[in-house]
């Protein structure tokens, strides 16, 4: 089953209320939540407080990707917002197995994410604790950029460590993903598509939606 989370970050952040709203309309299954942090990336873009209204204004599971330096500190804060997925990046955790278990203890399904320029082998050691693998297809921070055809070989590649694991886990693709390249994306393996200018500035965005399940 593929799985549709638009990036709130693509939506007018004086009127997320009616993004969320528009979000349920249009059949999406996920709201994908970018919390940067200026550090981890060049920009920054809202945190817990904004998870929490976010929470308070829809029933859709809320997937809290972490570009941020240090995400052991905060995971207890954005679960208690609201966060149902919470994503951290290999990048940014020294002790990233222990990241993961915090976040299940918390009640929150645990993602990893990979920026560009890691391999999958960064997972060997940590399926068992993950519940998502999330595999950066543009270079995080900046949104409407173009995606990165390399990421397909590496969907391949962790999907068939998935696989080898034995366990259902979810593979996540963010960055740059439209109509014209999700199935692609899809037959190399992703099951959840991270998908935000391609939604939000589209004149029908439930059609976007219905179009990115290939």
């Amino acid at each position: 089953m593929i799985h549709i989370a638009p990036s709130i970050l693509a939506a007018d952040f004086a009127d997320f209320a009616s993004a969320v709203r528009l979000l349920a309309e249009a059949g999406a299954d996920f709201v994908h939540c970018d919390v940067m942090d200026g550090v981890f990336v060049p920009n920054l873009s809202f945190g817990m407080s904004t998870v929490r209204d976010l929470h308070r204004r829809t029933s859709l599971p809320l997937d809290v990707h972490l570009m941020i330096t240090e995400p052991g500190r905060y995971v207890e804060a954005f679960a208690e917002s609201g966060a149902r997925i919470l994503t951290v990046h290999a990048e940014a955790c020294v002790h990233l197995h222990r990241t993961l278990q915090q976040i299940r203890a918390c009640g929150c399904l645990a993602g990893v994410a990979l920026n560009p320029a890691t391999g999958p082998e960064v997972l060997d050691y940590i399926l068992d604790d993950a519940d998502l693998i999330l595999c950066m297809s543009v270079n995080p921070g900046f949104g409407g950029q173009k995606f990165i055809p390399s990421t397909l070989d590496k969907l391949r590649r962790v999907r068939e460590k998935i696989a080898a694991c034995g366990r259902e886990i979810l593979l996540e693709v963010d960055g740059g993903v439209t109509p014209d390249n999700c199935r692609a994306i899809i037959a190399a393996g992703a099951d959840v598509l991270v998908a935000g200018s391609a939604v939000f500035r589209a004149d029908d965005p439930a059609a976007v939606v219905a179009a990115l399940r290939g």
